[in-house]
């Protein structure tokens, strides 16, 4: 947990440096995930956090408090936040990141040790909340589009992220991969019908590629990478 606390630390920082500054224009404008803006991006990052308060208070008192009252409910108040005007929006993650670092830092060993379920319906110890906050900043400070890109992040982190997708991408076997950092120890190989496509390139744009973020990768032999499908 200690590195995951370490994680979102960096992650966080990254994402408040990339939003100082904007104007109502830098706000407004588009985030590297398709179909949403930055206004989108903050309030999702912002809402994030407060929903993992939420589990931090089921594991410091034992009362089931989920993330979000439901699917529509967390839609719904990303879409909201994202019309709030630009000063508010802004302060917003800044605001919710700290109430949730603080309410970790009140949590015993043995509430870290509670049992909590995620938004996607995982029964996990609070001890995962860390790395699933750490996930969330470091990969949207990326997609915010302000020139954090995925060297940027701890190769630690990267080797982590690189094998929680492909733990989740092996659940549903597709295209073949075996794929390999030429700058770190990290091999990964996803399973498939064929034979694997090898890929072997900088960890920062494998980790990028499983993510679906962009990379500057190609197969062995020059070729493209394979397309792969939605990772979350």
């Amino acid at each position: 947990m200690t590195d995951a606390r370490r994680w979102m630390e960096h992650g966080t920082q990254l994402f408040l440096s990339g939003v100082t500054g904007l104007d109502d224009a830098g706000v407004a404008a588009p985030s590297g995930l398709p179909g949403w803006g930055r206004r989108h991006l903050l309030a999702h990052v912002a809402a994030n956090a407060e929903a993992l308060r939420n589990l931090v208070h089921w594991a410091e008192t034992g009362e089931e408090t989920p993330m979000y009252a439901s699917s529509d409910a967390r839609a719904r108040g990303i879409e909201e936040g994202s019309q709030l005007p630009a000063a508010t929006l802004l302060a917003w993650p800044r605001s919710s990141a700290e109430k949730l670092d603080a309410a970790m830092a009140s949590l015993s060993d043995e509430q870290w040790a509670q049992l909590i379920v995620t938004a996607q319906g995982r029964t996990v110890p609070a001890t995962e909340i860390p790395w699933m906050r750490a996930r969330e900043v470091c990969v949207h400070a990326v997609d915010l589009g302000t020139g954090v890109t995925f060297a940027d992040l701890p190769a630690d982190f990267l080797v982590a992220l690189g094998n929680d997708i492909v733990g989740k991408r092996s659940a549903v076997p597709g295209v073949a991969l075996r794929l390999e950092a030429a700058d770190a120890s990290a091999v990964w190989d996803l399973p498939g019908a064929d034979a694997p496509v090898s890929v072997t390139g900088p960890l920062a744009d494998l980790v990028a590629y499983l993510s679906g973020r962009p990379h500057d990768l190609s197969t062995t032999d020059g070729s493209p990478v394979p397309v792969l499908p939605a990772w979350l």
